[in-house]
């Protein structure tokens, strides 16, 4: 007898979700592998019926488009009871109903989602790691809770060898939505045409062997013995449903380049420089601590503006550049498109790209910072008292060997005059992002420090190194006044050992940064 077809329409697969289920989503911002009929479906059905509720919803990467898609679909009140994921920008709903204690709202590293729904595959006895010690994620701290409602344990404390680990326990998954892009007769399914692998299979097995529902989302059907083995990327045999939509698109602005999915190479044309901002200016500068081999990896906002500069350049072939979901080389895109790359060199799994950087591999990180404290401290998860949470924050920058912090000085209101070689400082904004305390630990310097990692604070006024004593003033922007423009402004006296170096008038020029 042949096994049951599983193709089923949108609708009913959204049947398959049960009140009280765990679900387990994917997704990389900007629609990248996400299965967004399938969200739509929930949502539709849930307004239609009142059902599924109270649902528990588990994401290791942002998943949304800051209005309506991806975990705002999710984002209405009796639908979700609990939300446990890593980045929560994306979903402004979700957000709010967070702060407002409608749902218990956990956050968790990025990287250790993707690896936990591993352990949960494998039966094993939650994932036990390094990552997030002396972050809000320790139970020491907050233990990863968010709000009030929040009061469960997903995280504890455990130590081997006389040394200290955090076990996060296992989560059990009871449906997993999944996005693929071709499923032959049989529900075998090939990412091709998908810009990133991400944890997809790592959540499909974690759902089968709890003993609950994979149903995926593909935008073609194909006969049986059409796709090559090495292109399956999730077996049938763990399959429950497979839905097609022909209106499937690789994000939710691109419908199908073949160059971002690395299946086609194509010759780009010269990126443009990028336009002189403050931005450039600490991109300019942050570009001062690459050297030609390094592994470096980019966070979101202005660290892209990094990458940008690099491809501008024509320097990608310098460096090896890597992306959490597991994407290799390429020029890295930006804004609602980080985390696509166009001529990629290699497609991992996200589990094994977080076991590469957990374990060391990157030479370099250029990430954002929302706060800085006096200890090093850095917040990114938690700013004016909303959820945003650190997506493969922590993960990269509690490993990396040198950590590159890149962001303006202050915000809200800021305004400066540059471009002829100085920086002068015409307005302070409201916002201070350096403090005396963080708002909440997202990068523990103590620890940094205590691991002997390089840390840099770059910004457009001047930059910062943590050392074993504190952090230290190290170079100030020419034509900016050390007493008004820096220490004045900050919660917090920082050590000036030396007189600071002046940070290269070049970079304060609206025709330099390209070499």
């Amino acid at each position: 007898m042949s096994r049951r077809s599983k193709f089923v329409t949108a609708d009913h697969a959204a049947g398959f979700i049960r009140d009280g289920d765990t679900v387990g989503l994917i997704g990389g911002g900007g629609g990248l592998v996400e299965a967004t009929l399938l969200h739509f479906q929930v949502e539709k059905r849930f307004l239609a019926t009142g059902a599924p509720r109270n649902l528990t919803v588990i994401h290791a990467l942002g998943i949304g488009d800051r209005e309506s898609r991806g975990l705002n679909r999710f984002a209405h009140s009796g639908l979700v009871r609990r939300v446990i994921g890593s980045h929560w920008v994306w979903s402004p709903r979700m957000q709010q109903l967070a702060l407002d204690n409608k749902i218990e709202a956990y956050v968790l590293p990025g990287g250790v989602i993707m690896q936990l729904m591993r352990e949960v595959a494998a039966a094993r006895p939650g994932l036990i790691t390094h990552v997030g010690l002396g972050t809000f994620v320790d139970p020491k701290i907050d233990g990863g809770r968010m709000n009030e409602a929040a009061r469960d344990r997903l995280v504890e404390r455990i130590r081997i060898d006389g040394e200290d680990y955090l076990r996060y326990l296992p989560i059990p998954v009871d449906v997993a939505l999944l996005k693929g892009s071709f499923s032959d007769d049989d529900g075998n399914i090939s990412l091709d045409q998908e810009p990133a692998n991400v944890d997809i299979y790592a959540m499909a097995a974690a759902a089968h062997n709890c003993g609950g529902k994979v149903i995926v989302q593909v935008r073609e059907r194909v006969r049986n013995g059409s796709l090559p083995a090495r292109s399956v990327r999730i077996p049938s045999a763990i399959v429950d449903a497979v839905v097609v939509d022909d209106d499937q698109r690789q994000g939710y602005d691109l419908v199908y380049d073949p160059a971002i999915s690395g299946e086609q190479p194509t010759v780009e044309p010269a990126p443009p420089v990028p336009e002189f901002s403050v931005r450039q200016i600490i991109a300019r500068r942050a570009c001062e601590e690459l050297f030609d081999g390094a592994v470096i990896n980019f966070g979101f906002g202005i660290p892209d503006g990094v990458a940008s500069l690099i491809a501008a350049r024509g320097d990608q072939q310098r460096y090896y550049q890597t992306i959490e979901h597991g994407t290799y080389g390429g020029t890295l895109l930006t804004g609602t498109l980080f985390g696509y790359a166009r001529n990629p060199t290699c497609m991992i799994d996200g589990p094994s790209q977080f076991d590469f950087y957990s374990g060391g591999g990157l030479d370099i990180a250029f990430l954002g910072f929302g706060e800085i404290d006096r200890e090093g401290n850095v917040n990114v998860s938690r700013l004016g008292g909303v959820p945003v949470g650190p997506g493969g924050f922590i993960d990269i920058a509690q490993n990396a060997r040198k950590v590159v912090f890149v962001g303006t000085f202050d915000a809200k209101g800021t305004r400066v005059g540059t471009g002829d070689g100085r920086m002068m400082v015409e307005a302070h904004g409201d916002v201070r992002k350096l403090v005396h305390a963080v708002d909440q630990i997202t990068f523990s310097g103590i620890r940094a420090v205590s691991q002997g990692q390089t840390i840099i604070f770059v910004t457009e006024r001047c930059v910062f190194e943590l050392k074993p004593d504190g952090v230290h003033l190290t170079e100030i922007a020419p034509g900016i006044d050390l007493r008004a423009d820096i220490l004045t402004r900050m919660g917090f006296d920082p050590i000036i050992a030396d007189p600071p170096k002046k940070m290269a008038t070049e970079h304060f020029t609206d025709h330099g940064g390209i070499e």
